[in-house]
């Protein structure tokens, strides 16, 4: 929920995210299908709170990043998670006229990425507004957590993806999995896994694979591998 990488590739289109978490968090169950409000979800689940960093339906996949444009100052007492939120939805008939009208009072601010095959959407609440920003899904695109990491620090990762991205040609899923698994692997502080004193560690990896017929889910549990 904190590192989010999109691209292009040979067959459809790749998003990989890194989840950045206190080490002393409950561990998160694996992607499983659920049932909610008829539709069938496939996410992993944050056993803290219920809700997910990642998830898709049959037709669009959805990703949380912890934090708005500027990092904010948390008040540790907030009406509901924003993984729940995502889950709210992800659950709903047309997640993207639920964005326009769900109830954001109260809730910390955060980042989501919509995909769909056709739409490449962020959508941010920084706890005062909502915003839209639509993204050219031809080009590749990274996000890094405001929580996590300073501004200029965001620049040099991307930086970074850019550089990648420039050395390689009809990049692999897996290519882009050992890109956030080991890009930057002596930078612990903000590599793209890092280790900021075994206290905050990127837990695990999830990545997404949309083709025209089927959305693929593949779940690195990096506590366990």
């Amino acid at each position: 929920m904190c590192t989010l990488t999109f691209i292009g590739t040979k067959n459809g289109y790749c998003l990989t995210s890194n989840r950045d978490e206190k080490v002393s968090r409950s561990k998160a169950t694996p992607p499983k299908k659920y049932e909610i409000n008829g539709k069938t979800i496939t996410f992993p689940k944050d056993t803290a709170a219920g809700g997910t960093w990642v998830a898709h339906d049959e037709q669009a996949i959805l990703i949380l990043l912890n934090g708005a444009n500027e990092k904010h100052i948390s008040t540790g007492n907030y009406r509901k998670s924003r993984g729940l939120i995502l889950l709210d939805l992800i659950g709903s008939d047309n997640p993207i006229e639920e964005w326009k009208n769900i109830d954001l009072e109260n809730i910390e601010p955060f980042t989501i990425v919509y995909f769909d095959g056709e739409i490449l959407v962020q959508w941010q609440w920084n706890s005062v507004e909502k915003t839209t920003k639509e993204f050219n899904k031809e080009e590749p695109h990274i996000w890094s957590s405001a929580t996590l990491y300073e501004p200029e620090i965001r620049a040099e990762r991307a930086n970074w993806f850019s550089q990648f991205i420039q050395e390689k040609k009809d990049i692999s899923a897996d290519e882009l999995l050992h890109f956030h698994q080991f890009e930057q692997a002596t930078n612990s502080d903000y590599g793209l896994q890092i280790n900021r004193n075994n206290i905050l560690k990127t837990v695990s990896i999830t990545q997404c694979i949309w083709q025209p017929n089927a959305i693929e889910m593949h779940y690195l549990d990096l506590l366990e591998s």
